[in-house]
């Protein structure tokens, strides 16, 4: 028997990186590091753990799908607070609970993407590079992707707006990921409210990934719901006539491993499109996983602090003085705006990881396999690798100076 669903997705890129550095010994494997891999190292909030034990009890009692009373709270206060709504606009009603943000966005697919849209195949159109679930989302339910490159112009965001009428029409799914992963740019306010007029024109569904927003440095991203808001405000009867939400055609998915560098504790939310939501939580009675309810509360209490949050992003901002101090003026560097990504350009990606770890001991990720050939046969991630900043400083530092001596 042949399994052909997901025969079409890109190779996962870190099994292709190993296959790549397979056979190279580094000079000095003791000092080996790995800034290929998003994985916070930074400690988690101290409270969290304690949450867990006290509530342990509850661990033979079944999770509702829909969060228990005191986790909605929680993230719709933070929802509140970080989007600058009105008390009451984001309720139970908006959200759904996640074990991590990743298998939300790949599962929403089988929620929203239909067989046939206008009368074709489909569409999932993906920013490139890109976080291998979108295309994931469009495989597991049929859809085609529609990969689209950075405009430069609109500070590498994807300008879904310049595609043709075919392909808007076809256009069921689309993702934004702000602050970009891996480029590390922020969308403009004016760019989301061009993307979220055109996700109800052509009646699809827009997916803010702002799973890096808490990480940034000088500005925190604009939110997709703050400006929902604000179209709501602006825009005539004529807009928002149809189904009477302020978040009409457009999700967010958020989650506490990059805000709190809690990653290994599975916990992130959807929010958004009542209609989107009720769907996702009637798939979800079938086939999700709820979070048990010790998470539920450790993840209330974390959203509820922003102490723990602030911290950690003053030791990421230190590490962008370091990335700085010692890249500035070489290979395109660009201070991170969000999230803790490098995206350096070195003319050859593969060719630069395999010097790294060759010559460095440091293993980094080529950009082409976070990316896609275009149509005309280029791929806009292969002149690049991507590092990321999440060891502490100590680490970091001598690693910086041996990517800006090595290469």
């Amino acid at each position: 028997m042949e399994f052909t669903r997901f025969k079409n997705l890109p190779p996962y890129p870190f099994p292709r990186m190993r296959a790549l550095l397979q056979g190279i010994t580094p000079k000095d494997e003791s000092a080996a590091l790995n800034m290929s891999v998003g994985e916070p190292q930074h400690a988690a909030p101290g409270f969290v753990t304690g949450i867990l034990h006290r509530e342990r009890h509850s661990y033979n009692r079944y999770p509702p799908v829909q969060g228990t009373n005191e986790w909605q709270t929680a993230v719709a206060g933070w929802l509140t607070r970080r989007n600058n709504l009105p008390q009451g606009m984001v309720s139970g009603d908006h959200l759904v609970p996640l074990c991590g943000s990743r298998e939300g966005l790949f599962s929403l697919g089988l929620v929203v993407i239909n067989r046939r849209k206008a009368d074709e195949t489909p569409l999932v159109l993906s920013p490139n590079p890109f976080y291998q679930p979108y295309a994931g989302a469009a495989s597991a339910a049929g859809a085609e992707t529609r990969y689209v490159a950075g405009s430069p112009a609109l500070n590498q965001m994807p300008d879904y707006g310049a595609l043709p009428e075919d392909v808007l029409r076809r256009a069921a799914l689309a993702f934004i990921c702000n602050p970009s992963n891996p480029e590390g740019a922020l969308a403009g306010r004016e760019y989301l409210k061009r993307m979220i007029r055109l996700a109800r024109k052509y009646d699809f569904i827009l997916v803010g990934d702002e799973c890096y927003s808490e990480i940034y440095d000088d500005r925190p991203p604009v939110g997709l719901l703050d400006v929902c808001h604000q179209l709501a405000a602006e825009d005539e009867a004529g807009e928002n006539e149809g189904r009477n939400t302020p978040f009409r055609n457009v999700v967010v998915f958020n989650s506490l491993s990059k805000r709190s560098s809690l990653a290994g504790l599975r916990s992130g939310f959807m929010a958004g499109d009542p209609a989107v939501v009720a769907a996702t939580r009637a798939m979800r009675s079938y086939g999700g996983a709820p979070l048990p309810l010790p998470v539920q509360a450790a993840s209330a209490a974390a959203w509820n602090d922003e102490g723990h949050v602030v911290g950690n992003r003053a030791l990421y901002r230190q590490k962008f003085d370091l990335a700085e101090k010692y890249l500035a003026g070489r290979f395109s560097f660009r201070r991170p705006a969000g999230g803790f990504c490098l995206w350096l350009d070195v003319g050859d990606g593969e060719e630069a990881c395999r010097k790294l770890w060759r010559e460095a001991g440091i293993r980094g990720l080529p950009g082409a396999y976070l990316a896609r050939p275009q149509a005309d046969g280029h791929n806009p991630g292969a002149p690049y690798i991507r590092l990321v900043l999440v060891h502490d400083a100590e680490l970091l530092e001598p690693a910086l100076e041996k990517i800006a001596i090595t290469l």
